[in-house]
């Protein structure tokens, strides 16, 4: 792209720092302007439309464009724009949302805590687990174990958490008192001969040596996403969780479901933990709460968090933490309705229903020379990339593959997500077979054309 000088392309170059964005690369190239929303389709300021195979971030569950929600935000913005939840203070969507989301958790929870991203959500989670050692008279059990390719976040704890590499390098991170243990890829990480089963168990027997080599009385909590989203799109072996879940209850250790992807249908149940039997103490929540619409997310936990995290607040004199628009109300107002919308729509069972064939369909693409494994559940999927299928090996550097077909694809009109070496899809849940098609038509095309740059 050449940038015509005070463009909006170059005005973004000249202003804006990007995220997850190579920024020197970024002054060449410059942005792709989105500039409106309407179902699964945004358009850029050239006319340009799109498929938004990635529903934004994972998280645009009912589409762009819905007027419900704009009117909701109008409602309430002019109702009560702006209250905080400090101090005794409350306001009406911000209760009405938590009782709606206690009576949505696929098991029994006590209270739920506002924040206003999954970052910040799984930030607040280790704070709570910290606060609640303390007043348990545990001082030393604070460690958490995530996952290698987990993402929990970006800020400095939850990047913590997150288990991929450049979210660490350069940032001195991870920070004290986080471990990662092995992750459940089995295409990539199974042995030899080894059944999905046996990989399981492995890695059962992994997170059990972790822990007995830490000290189980130093280890307070396990962070995992039912099917983990931005390492890319990796699905859970078979047994899996059963097995992580029961090596938990051995060492009394808290089991933190990160929904923030999963959640609200993603994987044609209402809750990740529902598709795969997950019991947490803790969920976090964010992304298609509100459709990102609006900032919001919120911690979910169990009386056996609160009990404790309330006995210290009591000995304190109060709980210390807290974010000036934990609970917003226009958020939490749009997000009521966005529930609202996905129930009245039947978007989820919709999901459930429709899931097959675009999981089918995706699958098509295995037989491209430039295709090791496709894996998917419900609307959420992922096709690696490789130059070599018995080797399991793309083109070098790492990530260089996918960079380039992501750019293909999206020239043909659909926007997927580069992960690694393989490229991410996760629609909307408004999603139809035509909008597949058109998906899964794109993307074999971009493959054919970066075959023929090899």
């Amino acid at each position: 792209m050449t940038l015509q000088p005070n463009s909006i392309e170059a005005r973004d170059v000249a202003y804006h720092l990007h995220s997850y964005t190579n920024a020197r690369r970024h002054e060449e190239v410059g942005p792709i302007v989105i500039e409106s929303g309407e179902g699964v389709h945004v358009t850029d300021t050239d006319g340009k439309r799109y498929i938004e195979a990635m529903a934004g971030l994972w998280s645009v569950a009912v589409g762009f464009g819905e007027k419900r929600l704009a009117d909701a935000a109008s409602r309430q913005m002019q109702k009560l724009n702006f209250y905080h939840t400090f101090t005794h203070k409350s306001h009406q969507p911000a209760i009405e949302l938590a009782e709606k989301l206690i009576a949505m958790a696929p098991v029994k929870m006590s209270k739920v805590y506002f924040t206003n991203s999954g970052s910040e959500a799984n930030d607040t989670m280790i704070k709570l687990v910290r606060y609640r050692a303390n007043a348990l008279g545990q001082p030393e059990k604070k460690k958490i174990i995530s996952r290698i390719k987990g993402y929990h976040g970006v800020t400095l704890a939850s990047a913590s958490l997150t288990g991929l590499v450049n979210n660490h390098r350069a940032f001195d991170l991870p920070m004290e008192g986080i471990l990662h243990t092995t992750c459940p890829h089995y295409w990539r990480e199974g042995h030899e001969g080894e059944s999905e089963e046996d990989f399981a168990s492995r890695c059962a027997a992994d997170l059990e040596a972790m822990i007995l080599a830490e000290g189980p009385e130093t280890v307070a909590a396990f962070i995992g996403e039912p099917v983990m989203g931005a390492g890319g799109v990796i699905v859970p072996p078979k047994t899996y969780w059963e097995k992580i879940q029961a090596v938990l209850k051995k060492y009394d250790i808290l089991l933190v479901a990160d929904e923030v992807i999963c959640g609200f249908g993603r994987t044609g149940n209402m809750f990740g933990c529902q598709t795969y039997g997950i019991e947490p103490d803790i969920m976090t929540v964010s992304k298609a709460l509100s459709s990102s619409y609006l900032p919001i997310s919120a911690l979910i936990i169990n009386d056996r968090v609160y009990q404790p995290v309330a006995d210290q607040s009591s000995e304190i004199g109060t709980f210390g933490h807290g974010f000036t628009a934990s609970g917003h109300p226009v958020a939490a107002a749009v997000s009521l309705e966005n529930l609202a919308i996905i129930e009245e729509k039947r978007l989820v069972e919709h999901a459930a229903e429709i899931a097959p064939y675009f999981q089918e369909q995706l699958g098509s693409l295995l037989d491209h020379p430039l295709v090791g494994e496709v894996r998917g559940v419900g609307l959420i999927a992922a096709v690696e990339l490789v130059t070599d299928k018995k080797a399991k090996v793309a083109m070098q550097p790492p990530g260089a593959m996918a960079a380039a077909a992501f750019g293909l694809v999206q020239a043909n009109g659909v926007i997927s997500r580069a992960i690694g070496d393989c490229l991410a899809f996760c629609p909307p849940l408004i999603v139809e077979k035509e909008h597949i098609d058109t998906i899964v038509a794109a993307t074999r095309k971009g493959l054919d054309e970066l075959k023929a740059t090899l």
